[in-house]
């Protein structure tokens, strides 16, 4: 079993930036495939970026060269900063650690891109 926690967001102006992390449980954190989704009212809940155990990374169009992933597989946390920020960016964020069949998934953190 793996716990997930999200922290980081809030509200911020178009064109500000945000940084999200994710604390891991799991003491072989960096064994897992991790990722970044969002979720708006109304909408169905998508990828934003993903990063493999490897490290490799994968961004959804809409966030490409604004936002990063990484992870610190040393303090068992993942990231996502977030830059240039849109009022479309507006979302609740979550966090999803996948390895092999089982997925895990945070309780997410608000984001709020508002003047």
């Amino acid at each position: 079993q793996v716990q997930l926690v999200e922290s980081g967001g809030g509200l911020v102006q178009p064109g500000g930036s945000l940084r999200l992390s994710c604390a891991a449980s799991a003491s072989d954190f960096s064994i897992y495939n991790m990722g970044w989704y969002r979720q708006a009212p109304g909408q169905q809940r998508e990828l934003v970026a993903t990063i493999t155990s490897a490290g490799s990374t994968n961004y959804a169009d809409a966030v490409k060269g604004r936002f990063t992933i990484s992870r610190d597989n040393a303090k068992n946390t993942l990231y996502l900063q977030m830059n240039s920020l849109k009022p479309e960016d507006t979302a609740v964020y979550y966090c999803k650690a996948v390895r092999r069949l089982l997925a895990y998934w945070g309780q997410g953190t608000q984001v709020t891109v508002s003047a």
